[in-house]
């Protein structure tokens, strides 16, 4: 069935990769995806959808297709952009700029691959509008802004995604990654990890730099954190579980001989199980508190926590029946087993929100050979990864391996035609 869908891909592979350069072209940071918001939901109109809706959780769009009775499946794609500014060369790179959280001008660019996302989901949502003779069920399409805030899934669920719309029986959804094009990576359990963002403030007693002595140096208060923090996962996480606490961010003072008032603190956290999130979470606060105390602050710290992702878990059982559909689909040579990935994807909140499983899959995007000689001389890490100003997927066979990926998940959810 899934060859027989994705058969009209050719008809409109020109128009996709016309629609993904678009999107690659005129990048938007996260919450202000409006353009891209707009263009999403005219294609979704387009393909026949019977419900679209704009605007939900800011800027996301949902559409609604119903074809009789049978499940309810839902396909997310991401679509927001990264201040990050392009160095790719290519034709159509971005050269647009945007205003941040902070209101600093900044560079803007699909650094992360979501304007791929977002093609191969309008590709994939047409297709199956075009096929409903060869499914049965309800196909939910959503478009969701704001995943590098790691809130956008969760401003959707908030603003009543699932009021408006039937609620799906499983989250289906994919990311394009330094693999190589035309291969499908998956893994089963957790495949990305949690995410926990801190911000500290240490609350010191500023004063000149020659009489320290009259001063309770922040900057001090700072450095004992920092390398306190180093041992939380090394000494308070079981050697078989994983963690990371990395401190992005110190800033403090204005010059070298004064002793200032504060230190600012970014601390991100990542894990994969609820436990040891909880656990690193606790310990975190306890350094800081700890140190701030032996230290003689003139207050309690301030802890601010921030962004937030649940660890996502890609249900076992449903992701071991997607991933056998690809292999009749693409063929066994074309599926890649991945180990967990560190970095974090709010596309859990989804299933999270409903008690409902989900199944995510990854997809390459480089020049096979490049990859190939990367891994034959160890230097993968010379490979442009999601993030970096180099990276922008082939447009093929990119494009048409996630059209076709996000189909055959699809197929394999929904009702036999009836």
């Amino acid at each position: 069935m899934g060859q027989t869908v994705t058969a009209g891909l050719a008809a409109m592979r020109d128009e996709l990769a016309d629609l993904y350069r678009d999107l690659h072209r005129h990048p938007e940071l996260s919450l202000q995806e409006t353009r891209t918001a707009g263009l999403l939901a005219r294609r979704l109109r387009d393909a026949g959808f019977d419900e679209v809706a704009e605007g939900i959780g800011g800027t996301g769009v949902a559409g609604l297709l119903r074809n009789g009775d049978g499940p309810v499946v839902m396909l997310r794609a991401d679509i927001d952009a990264l201040p990050v500014e392009e160095k790719t060369d290519l034709p159509y790179a971005s050269r647009a700029r945007g205003v941040d959280a902070d209101g600093h001008d900044v560079p803007v660019m699909h650094a992360c691959g979501h304007d791929m996302h977002a093609a191969c989901l309008v590709g994939a949502a047409t297709l199956l509008a075009q096929a409903r003779d060869q499914w049965s069920g309800t196909l939910l399409v959503v478009f969701q802004p704001a995943e590098e805030l790691a809130r956008g899934a969760r401003d959707m669920v908030e603003d009543g995604l699932f009021e408006r719309f039937p609620a799906p029986e499983i989250v289906l959804g994919q990311h394009v990654g330094p693999l190589p094009a035309g291969f499908i990576g998956y893994g089963s359990g957790p495949v990305m990890a949690a995410a926990d963002s801190l911000n500290v403030t240490l609350h010191g007693r500023g004063g000149h730099g020659s009489r320290p002595e009259a001063t309770v140096d922040p900057v001090l208060m700072a450095a004992h954190v920092v390398t306190r923090l180093q041992g939380v996962v090394a000494r308070e996480v079981p050697p078989a579980e994983t963690a990371v606490v990395t401190v992005g961010r110190l800033q403090a003072g204005t010059k070298d001989n004064i002793i200032p008032d504060t230190a600012e603190l970014g601390v991100n956290i990542r894990s994969y199980t609820p436990q040891v999130r909880d656990q690193v979470r606790a310990a975190v606060e306890r350094v800081v508190r700890a140190e701030s105390a032996a230290s003689a602050a003139v207050a309690e710290p301030t802890l601010e926590w921030g962004t937030s992702a649940p660890a996502l878990v890609s249900d076992p059982e449903r992701t071991g029946a997607t991933v056998a559909a690809f292999a009749a689909h693409f063929g066994q040579e074309r599926l890649l087993p991945m180990p967990q990935v560190n970095a974090s994807e709010d596309v859990g909140v989804f299933g999270e929100a409903l008690k409902v499983p989900t199944v995510f899959w990854f997809w390459g995007g480089l020049d096979t050979q490049t990859v190939v000689t990367a891994l034959q001389e160890g230097r993968l890490d010379d490979l442009p990864g999601n993030h970096s100003p180099h990276f922008a997927p082939l447009v093929e066979p990119t494009l048409t391996t996630g059209v076709e990926a996000l189909v055959v998940a699809a197929l394999t959810w929904l009702g036999d035609a009836q």
